[in-house]
């Protein structure tokens, strides 16, 4: 089934679990996803970077997504993750995605409230879902780079008035994680995710998951959080089977035998992270 997030983070946020939102760019990580998906009886959120929908296209991950979701009985939504550009954004509408990221996080409150606005309008005319990010999350995510000192967390006030003004279906907020690998632990800002959800009515998003520990995202989704993104993980479970596999056989040829173990890796990857969401069962 191909659907929107807004039901499934609707009842996300209502019973209090997360829904692992995976990105893809190739058949086999995408395999891995909905597979995971079934495996667990777990509704999922697969999404594409626009970094992504440049090294496959967009015909190609439309028509993997539409294909991917057919094959399972679980709820599929095909989303655009970190959309900044406002013609790709209305692109990947056109080619049947079921929910949309305007990242206009980069601009004054104003504008990003402006651009939000006109992408939620056009949006949920055709039955797809917003998601929209406030504060700026650090690290890089494919072409979106931000530094530690232009990272900037979210105001809960802020919040507010942008999800009013907007009427934008999820909020990516700003906390304390990164996009891409840590070089330490990261610390979450638990107080300002707390008030957040006590005056937000809206789902909230986290970006940046890959490589938070285990308890604090525990305590994120305890806190009212209801969709977390996973990519740097996937994206390291796959290389390292890639190399141990070539390393045990270095007279392997077949793309097959190689990349076949490491979609094997990303299935559990995807497993572990639904498990920890607590989504799994929820389909």
């Amino acid at each position: 089934m191909l659907v929107n997030t807004r039901e499934m983070l609707d009842k996300a946020r209502e019973k209090g679990y997360a829904i692992g939102a995976f990105n893809m760019s190739n058949m086999e990580i995408l395999q891995a996803i909905v597979q995971a998906a079934e495996i667990e009886n777990a509704p999922v959120i697969v999404q594409a970077s626009q970094a992504a929908l440049k090294y496959a296209g967009v015909d190609y991950i439309e028509a993997m997504g539409k294909l991917a979701a057919q094959k399972v009985s679980v709820p599929v939504a095909l989303h655009l993750d970190h959309g900044t550009d406002f013609n790709l954004i209305m692109l990947c509408i056109r080619h049947g995605f079921t929910s949309v990221m305007i990242d206009g996080s980069k601009y004054q409150f104003e504008e990003n409230i402006a651009i939000t606005k006109k992408v939620v309008e056009i949006a949920h005319a055709v039955d797809v879902s917003v998601e929209a990010e406030l504060g700026k999350i650090g690290g890089t995510e494919d072409h979106i780079t931000v530094s530690e000192k232009e990272a900037l967390y979210t105001e809960p006030e802020e919040a507010v008035q942008f999800a009013k003004e907007t009427g934008v279906d999820s909020l990516a907020i700003s906390i304390g994680t990164a996009h891409g690998p840590y070089k330490g632990e990261p610390k979450l800002d638990f107080d300002r995710l707390a008030e957040i959800r006590s005056i937000l009515d809206i789902p909230i998003v986290l970006h940046g998951a890959s490589g938070v520990p285990d308890e604090s995202i525990r305590k994120a989704v305890e806190k009212g959080v209801c969709k977390i993104n996973i990519d740097t993980e996937i994206r390291q479970s796959f290389t390292k089977a890639v190399r141990e596999i070539l390393a045990d056989n270095p007279a392997e040829y077949d793309p097959r035998k190689i990349v076949g173990a490491a979609k094997e890796a990303m299935v559990e990857t995807v497993r572990g992270k639904m498990r920890l969401f607590g989504c799994s069962g929820r389909a």
